[in-house]
């Protein structure tokens, strides 16, 4: 079975910051897939927040450019999201995936991880 975990998730001041990672096994070929991460905040909608390719392109949500950064080791299967200067509306629920471009890079989803960022 394919599995996606993430971890690195807390709590943290506004303009703090905090690393994700999310760990994938039970694939072979992770290299070709493209990676994400989501989130969702209480109420509202998932939204994509980077994305990062298998030639390494990479897209960001509006919200969280310059601030946020996407990388991935293929060698280990590990996708991370470095977020520096967090905002109370960064708080959310966040889930990495896996998987062909044209699923938007959703194929596979984690379980989440809880980030929360107090003003």
């Amino acid at each position: 079975d394919v599995q996606l975990v993430e971890s690195g998730g807390g709590s943290v001041q506004a303009g703090g910051s905090l690393r994700l990672s999310c760990a994938a096994s039970g694939y072979a070929a992770y290299s070709v897939y493209c990676r994400a991460w989501f989130r969702q905040a209480t109420g509202k909608e998932r939204e994509v927040v980077a994305r990062i390719y298998s030639d390494g392109r990479t897209h960001y949500a509006d919200s969280v450019q310059g601030r946020f950064a996407v990388s991935r080791v293929d060698a280990n299967n590990t996708l991370y999201l470095q977020m520096d200067h967090l905002k109370p509306e960064d708080t959310a629920m966040y889930f990495c995936t896996a998987g062909p471009e044209v699923s938007g890079c959703s194929g596979y989803w984690g379980q989440g991880t809880q980030v929360t960022v107090s003003s």
